[in-house]
């Protein structure tokens, strides 16, 4: 099986590339991932918990990177085994900064085994990009949190004060707050929330008793990265795969087959 694409990230090329070979961090963006571990130099292992179709199960990866050049690429062996059989595959990823993006082009195959290998060939490649798709966009998401709390933890510059002809004055502190918002994925991938970033700014007021009070604005929870749970993984797979084998004119067509066979069903059990 050959797997190839490419795809691009809302983040910098240096933020990406800390994310791609940060085990917690590949770990934690698949639903079901159980987290990875180093075991040696460039050396990893891992589990995923699979429950797409019939692939279901506790699989068992061994992951080893070479040719690393950093921070724009490296090559991947990976051997993963579980209940429903084996997968052993190759591949390599090469990254270019686009301005405050980055593109990423892949390639690899991939050999397959067991129970897994009886599902075909064509099915097999379009939950396998399906998968693939899903993988990109929840690291994506991911990325977008890791920039907005990166720049919200930037502070501003304080402000100048304000020149004024009247009577001497007195400086009174304030504060002001900025917000940086993460987007929700199509499908739902991954969910944030605003976080503030409070910069000091001073004012010159009149001295005069009732000068502006000073005010803060209230604390809100930095972003938070949530991975797509398994449920949103196996409603997407089965979506990309009915799309890929079935022609948009004919799902229909499928749909009313699928919903008479159901009452049929019903109508024997009831009888």
């Amino acid at each position: 099986m050959d797997i190839a694409g490419e795809y691009t990230f809302d983040a910098p090329q240096a933020v990406v590339w800390g994310a791609l070979l940060d085990p917690n961090v590949l770990g934690s963006i698949m639903p079901g991932g159980k987290g990875f571990e180093e075991v040696g130099e460039n050396q990893y292992k891992g589990a995923l918990e699979v429950k797409v179709g019939p692939v279901q199960g506790l699989f068992q990866a061994d992951i080893k990177l070479t040719d690393i050049q950093p921070p724009a690429h490296y090559h991947i062996e990976v051997d993963g085994k579980g209940p429903a059989g084996f997968v052993k595959g190759t591949g390599s990823l090469n990254l270019s900064a686009q301005g405050n993006q980055t593109h990423m082009v892949y390639a690899g195959t991939a050999t397959v085994g067991g129970r897994i290998a009886s599902v075909g060939q064509r099915l097999m490649d379009s939950a396998a990009r399906s998968i693939i798709r899903q993988s990109l966009e929840a690291l994506n998401e991911y990325l977008k949190v890791e920039v907005a709390n990166g720049s919200a933890a930037a502070p501003t510059a304080p402000s100048s004060p304000a020149p004024t002809e009247s009577a001497p004055s007195t400086d009174l502190p304030s504060a002001n707050a900025s917000a940086a918002n993460a987007a929700d994925s199509a499908s739902a991938l991954a969910t944030a929330a605003a976080a503030p970033v409070a910069t000091a700014a001073t004012t010159t007021t009149t001295a005069t008793p009732s000068a502006a009070p000073t005010t803060t604005s209230p604390n809100a929870a930095a972003p938070q990265y949530k991975p797509p749970s398994q449920t949103s993984l196996a409603l997407n797979v089965a979506r990309d795969v009915l799309n890929d084998l079935v022609p948009p004119k004919y799902q229909p067509l499928l749909l009313g087959a699928i919903i008479v066979i159901i009452l049929l069903l019903i109508w024997l059990v009831r009888r």
